[in-house]
């Protein structure tokens, strides 16, 4: 049986769960977003166009199934870079540690793609990972992969959410998978742990409010989230963390989604002074690098003034005094304010 046969080779090559569900449109997650426009928490990295983002049949007209992959990604690290006085580290989301996952994604996607093909020569895929129009979450939840937590997120019982999700829209039908009943009940540590309260209930979140946003933006934070960044360099785990699926899960299975940590916990001040050029060679395989060096500089600031690093008082009042770029000189002017102990 076909099914059988992709599943067997989808563990072969290191894709850690799989599903199948139809092509049929996720009315209830177009809904959701519909929602999400209308009260402004739509992020604006998402495509616009609703129906693309649930209606298969627009990307691909003779769609019958999609097959939902998940790959698990490391919650720890070993060998974590100390941090010291004047020595302080920013730090990475963990879905930013090792290779880009959408590179990851899509050489397992392609890998899949050539095997079905080579079953059904006249088979058509479609495959994307995060960037497509598709939502991930909607077609991993119906697809079984997991539930759709408080948290937004996919949630595995077996891998928890610390896990990355692609699709491929084909037009095979398979026997399509159930979905995992939502397990999250009244818990509600990830609604009470998000730092600006982001997870404002239902499934939704408020993306323009959401760290994990903030610090991919290129704009001034604004004050009213400026001191909740901490020494976050890209996105947020918080609510992953406090999770009680994911305690005690870690899984090691990729080398190339290790984390290298003084990549992905660096040192704060040497990114102050990275080139173009340096910055690429040194974060650009990383998916947190994906906004360029700016929206990172600026965070690095925001981490030196959390740490109210007087070391580094020197560095951000020439910065804020010569720095071509509006947000970086704005945003190192409150940082040398908030480390000299002005009441900001």
């Amino acid at each position: 049986m076909l099914k059988d046969e992709i599943i067997a080779y989808s563990k072969s090559i290191g894709i850690d769960h799989i599903g199948f569900t139809t092509a049929d449109p996720f009315e209830e997650m177009k809904t959701r977003l519909a929602k999400q426009q209308e009260k402004g928490y739509a992020s604006g990295f998402e495509e616009p166009d609703l129906e693309k983002r649930t209606a298969p049949k627009l990307l691909m007209q003779d769609a019958k199934s999609i097959i939902a992959i998940a790959i698990a990604y490391p919650s720890k690290m070993t060998n974590t870079p100390r941090m010291e006085k004047d020595n302080y580290r920013g730090v990475f989301a963990k879905a930013s540690w090792g290779l880009d996952y959408h590179i990851v994604l899509k050489e397992k996607l392609n890998l899949l793609e050539e095997y079905i093909l080579s079953k059904v020569p006249d088979a058509v895929c479609q495959s994307m990972v995060d960037t497509g129009e598709l939502v991930d979450r909607a077609v991993a939840e119906r697809a079984g992969i997991g539930w759709s937590g408080k948290n937004c997120s996919i949630i595995s019982p077996v891998l928890g959410s610390f896990m990355y999700l692609g699709e491929m829209i084909t037009n095979i039908v398979f026997e399509p998978d159930l979905p995992i009943d939502n397990q999250c009940g009244e818990c509600r540590k990830c609604l009470d742990a998000c730092p600006t309260g982001a997870l404002v209930g239902e499934g939704q979140i408020n993306a323009k409010a959401c760290i994990s946003y903030l610090t991919q933006t290129k704009e001034v934070i604004p004050q009213e989230y400026i001191k909740k960044i901490g020494n976050r360099l890209y996105g947020c785990d918080t609510c992953q963390v406090v999770c009680p699926i994911n305690k005690g899960i870690d899984f090691h299975l990729h080398p190339e989604i290790e984390p290298e940590g003084e990549l992905v916990k660096p040192l704060l001040k040497p990114i102050l002074s990275l080139s173009n050029r340096a910055f690429k060679e040194k974060f650009g395989h990383m998916a947190g690098a994906w906004r360029g060096k700016t929206p990172l500089q600026r965070n690095a600031i925001l981490a030196l003034a959390h740490f109210k690093d007087q070391s580094a008082l020197g560095e951000l009042q020439r910065i804020a005094e010569i720095d071509t770029r509006e947000v970086i000189r704005e945003t190192a002017k409150y940082a040398v304010n908030k480390i000299k102990g002005d009441n900001i």
